[in-house]
């Protein structure tokens, strides 16, 4: 038995290719053949593990301290890549464009719609490098402003309150005084 050739191609030119991206490639071509839901569903959420995958170097950069970012896939009826409570990815009506979205108080904001995986990847990289900065300014603590050195000392506010109360009850017993002599 022979051995297989290898056409004139050095063993360590040959780049190593993991399962897990095979199997994506295989089910988006497959979801690209048919034209069934569960397969687009499958192409969707093989799309959106292909983006995560991506994004797996810019998150390891994040710092431990900084617990923004929750990333992960949902696998509901739209399968979206959250990248933290606000942002998330999902696929376009064509389901091949990715669509990279914050939802405001005042609605749902695009930040980026693209084919290419890279223009998604840099968009999110400014998303977290903004959310970053934000949480940094955030965190500062604002000294307290210094009261100017000509305003007068502030003044109890107690005393006016008793003065208050004294001259009510004063009044209260004058007016029962007026009454009860009237009623003589």
């Amino acid at each position: 038995m022979s051995e297989p050739e290898t056409s004139g191609v050095n063993p360590s030119q040959v780049r190593p290719v993991r399962l897990r991206d095979a199997l994506l490639r295989a089910r988006i071509e497959a979801a690209d053949r048919t034209g069934v839901v569960v397969d687009l569903r499958d192409a969707e959420v093989a799309r959106l593990e292909i983006l995560n995958d991506a994004l797996d170097p810019l998150f390891a950069q994040v710092p431990d301290q900084i617990d923004l970012f929750d990333r992960g896939i949902s696998q509901g009826d739209t399968p979206r890549l959250w990248i933290d409570v606000v942002a998330h990815i999902m696929m376009g009506r064509d389901k091949r464009m990715y669509r990279f979205v914050q939802d405001t108080r005042f609605g749902r904001l695009v930040l980026a719609e693209s084919h290419d995986t890279a223009v998604i990847v840099e968009a999110v990289t400014d998303y977290v490098a903004r959310r970053i900065v934000e949480r940094e300014r955030a965190m500062v603590v604002m000294p307290e402003p210094q009261a100017p050195a000509t305003e007068p000392p502030r003044r109890s506010r107690f005393w006016p309150f008793v003065l208050g109360f004294v001259l009510g009850a004063a009044a209260l017993f004058g007016l029962a005084v007026v009454a009860a002599l009237r009623s003589w």
